[in-house]
């Protein structure tokens, strides 16, 4: 459902409004909608945006999370648990973007074959179910990314609230921090095909393997990282703050070993830490 032109003229401002402005245009645009699935991933802004979609429209918000070997276990608890804290309509889907030759190609335009899967899929849902409107939680900070998704958004016309309001990422974490969300703080998380360097085929052993080595990571008591995979290689990203944890020798060698044991024959640190879409500095260059 397209937004009217009043609100979209007013949306074109949210740049110069404060964060609580924004949330009122957000709340104010989401209230007009009859009904609305939200695409939840267990991120801060898909939370968010599904928190206040919850809050507006009650009953008739649906938030609804694909499950896929690209979603991790991690990812899926850390769902469960918010939307039984908050109450919110929920559902989990299964989606078969693993299933396409396109996909696992794994060339720069991948994400867009993965949206594409999960927006056909809620597009039938919203069809069965006689909702309005799909919307996901793309933020003003991310337009700044190679974000192949957003393309297959805009051509499944998904609304997209929190850009729309001019929301950007240091925003939507404080607010939530206001509204008591748990997922305030929760550091940047992605589909574990991103962990796959392009031109490396997206798998379902790979993507086991990253997954593994991540739990270790996460066992050990690091928050913000990455395992990126490079054949038999675990490129570690880890936030810069925790770095001087991780390059302890001690902890190195733990690190190593418990990769290691997951799969990978070698380990290595990445001296630059934890930034988010790293693999696309490739395109880049």
């Amino acid at each position: 459902m397209p937004m009217s032109p009043l609100v979209r003229i007013r949306a074109n401002d949210a740049s110069l409004a404060s964060a609580e402005d924004k949330e009122l245009l957000l709340r104010q645009t989401l209230a007009t909608l009859p009904s609305l699935i939200v695409a939840l991933s267990g991120g801060a802004d898909s939370a968010y945006l599904a928190w206040a979609a919850h809050a507006e429209l009650g009953a008739r918000a649906l938030s609804v999370t694909a499950l896929s070997p690209s979603y991790s276990a991690h990812d899926r608890s850390v769902v469960t648990d918010f939307v039984a804290q908050l109450g919110l309509h929920h559902e989990f889907i299964e989606t078969h973007e693993i299933e396409n030759p396109a996909y696992r190609a794994n060339a720069a335009d991948r994400c867009y074959f993965c949206k594409d899967e999960l927006f056909t899929a809620l597009d039938s849902l919203a069809a069965e179910r006689h909702i309005a409107a799909i919307a996901y939680g793309i933020n003003a900070d991310d337009t700044s990314d190679f974000r192949p998704g957003h393309r297959a958004a805009s051509e499944h016309r998904v609304l997209a609230p929190l850009l729309d309001a001019g929301l950007r990422k240091s925003e939507i974490r404080a607010l939530s921090q206001r509204a008591g969300l748990p997922t305030w703080d929760r550091p940047a998380s992605a589909c574990l095909a991103s962990r796959v360097p392009y031109g490396t085929a997206v798998t379902p052993e790979r993507l086991a393997l990253i997954e593994r080595g991540e739990s270790a990571l996460r066992a050990l008591g690091f928050r913000q990282f990455r395992v990126r995979l490079h054949d038999q290689l675990a490129r570690v990203e880890i936030a810069p703050d925790e770095m001087p944890r991780a390059m302890s020798p001690q902890m190195a060698s733990i690190i190593a070993a418990q990769l290691k044991a997951a799969g990978f024959a070698y380990v290595s640190l990445d001296l630059e830490g934890y930034r988010q879409g790293s693999l696309n500095e490739t395109i880049r260059r």
